[in-house]
């Protein structure tokens, strides 16, 4: 029992050891996975990811996918589409509950762009702005 409750113990200290991610990767993380579904064509999860303090009418976030989808058709026509999104850095500014994260987007013609996102925080959710 002694033994159960030492692992148990150790294993529970190891966990409060951990340190917890930095803001700018959880930032970084959160604008990359939203660039990742506008690359998997989940267009209307990209729209979601833009922060919007009011609601909007449903015709307007129509406008807004559709506008996804052309951007993502675009960027198919003229680069082969965007085939990878790395994050290059985030920067913070926790006061203001906003930052900018620096993406590279790699396209299928092996050329490359980096793009800034701005992101602001919400409820504790980070929104494209």
């Amino acid at each position: 029992m002694k033994k159960i409750l030492a692992v148990v113990l150790l294993a529970v200290l190891m966990e409060a050891c951990k340190e917890a991610p930095k803001t700018e990767d959880v930032v970084g993380q959160t604008a990359k996975t939203y660039y990742e579904m506008l690359l998997r064509g989940d267009f209307e999860l990209f729209v979601d990811g833009t922060y919007r303090p009011d609601s909007i009418p449903a015709s307007y976030r129509e406008q807004l996918v559709a506008n996804a989808k052309m951007y993502s058709n675009e960027q198919q026509e003229a680069h082969k589409g965007i085939q990878r999104v790395e994050v290059i850095r985030a920067r913070v500014d926790t006061a203001q509950h906003s930052g900018n994260v620096f993406l590279m987007l790699s396209y299928g013609d092996s050329t490359k762009e980096q793009i800034v996102v701005p992101m602001v925080c919400h409820d504790g959710v980070w929104y494209m702005k």
